[in-house]
């Protein structure tokens, strides 16, 4: 008797531990649903990169932006600005969206037009003008001031843009890119041909007469780029090399890949864009009938850029009050040659 009373007494020990068990593995399991589900809301989007801080990307609030700026074909016109752009007497942003206003057949342009904002001042500038506006945010970096050509500032603030072009190419939207400091005389799109779009179209500081010549010198601040596997895979290897050449800016090392040989490695088909009709400073337009946009490349500062497209913006007054290119020429670029030497 006394040993059945033991069995019966070991027994319920041995269930009730047991239940414990089970009690324990049960609390644990829902404890770490429970985990997970809070680690899967939806709320920001981040990535990281230790060389640019922590960039935040609200996805949501992008997606709707570029859904409501683009055409019914996904695509757009993507600039972008910083403080340095919209201050002073005649900012940037200013003589930028008088191209727009001056410009043949480019008014209705600025219903798809998309400025993005790398800080809070410029963001409210470009609110207040009632533009299609996205604030761009990148932590630990200030992208504010003026981005000095070629410094440390300026080589990274054109791979932020680089990273926020691949991830709306990779959202299914196409665009022209095009740096503030071009003046869209005329609607490219026309020359573009964007129902037969080769995937990318760039221009060149130098054009030298063929446009499928890799030996172009390309200019990263006008080009258009249709969104598809190629051009995605592009911006990926684009991107992938600004650790390897630390010194050297965005536009190089695409030069680097295509003279490389990447266009015949993924299937990629370029055509480099003629100064005839997409215009610089680097190589002046020799046909003001048929110019589409005025680039002020080969040049070092804001200040000199902005007085030398002012004059563009008298030249091209001057050319639509006559309509006659016989005694046309273009105003020497004083202020940018001399930026150099400062």
């Amino acid at each position: 008797m006394e040993d059945a009373k033991m069995i019966t007494r070991l027994d319920y020990a041995i269930y009730l531990l047991l239940l414990m068990g089970l009690s324990y593995i049960l609390i644990s399991q829902v404890s770490n649903e429970e985990h997970m589900l809070m680690l899967k809301k939806p709320t920001i989007n981040m990535t990281h990169d230790s060389k640019m801080g922590n960039i935040l990307v609200d996805k949501d609030e992008l997606d709707k932006i570029l859904s409501s700026t683009s055409t019914t074909k996904k695509t757009l016109i993507i600039t972008i600005i910083n403080k340095a752009y919209v201050e002073g007497d005649k900012p940037m942003l200013d003589l930028f969206l008088d191209g727009f206003w001056m410009g043949e057949n480019t008014r209705n342009l600025i219903d798809h037009l998309l400025i993005v904002a790398m800080d809070q001042t410029s963001y409210e500038r470009c609110r207040f003008l009632r533009l299609h506006c996205y604030k761009l945010e990148t932590e630990g970096v200030d992208f504010v001031g003026e981005k000095l050509y070629m410094s440390k500032d300026f080589i990274k603030m054109m791979w932020r843009r680089t990273y926020f072009l691949m991830d709306v190419l990779a959202r299914g939207y196409s665009f022209i890119f095009t740096d503030t400091d071009v003046l869209w005389l005329r609607d490219p799109f026309p020359l573009l041909n964007p129902d037969r779009l080769p995937d990318l179209q760039i221009s060149t500081d130098v054009f030298n007469g063929d446009r499928f010549s890799e030996n172009n010198r390309i200019n990263t601040g006008f080009y258009m780029v249709r969104s598809n596997n190629r051009t995605i895979a592009l911006f990926e290897s684009w991107y992938s090399q600004k650790d390897e050449f630390p010194k050297l800016k965005e536009q190089d090392i695409l030069q680097n890949l295509i003279r490389g040989g990447i266009s015949r490695k993924i299937g990629l088909k370029i055509h480099f864009l003629d100064t005839v009709y997409f215009s610089g400073f680097c190589q002046n337009s020799r046909n003001v009938s048929a110019v589409s946009t005025v680039h002020a490349n080969c040049c070092r500062h804001i200040a000199a850029k902005l007085a030398d497209l002012t004059a563009v913006v008298h030249d091209w007054r001057r050319f639509k009050a006559n309509e006659t290119t016989s005694t046309f020429s273009w105003s020497d670029h004083v202020a940018c040659y001399a930026s150099w030497r400062q």
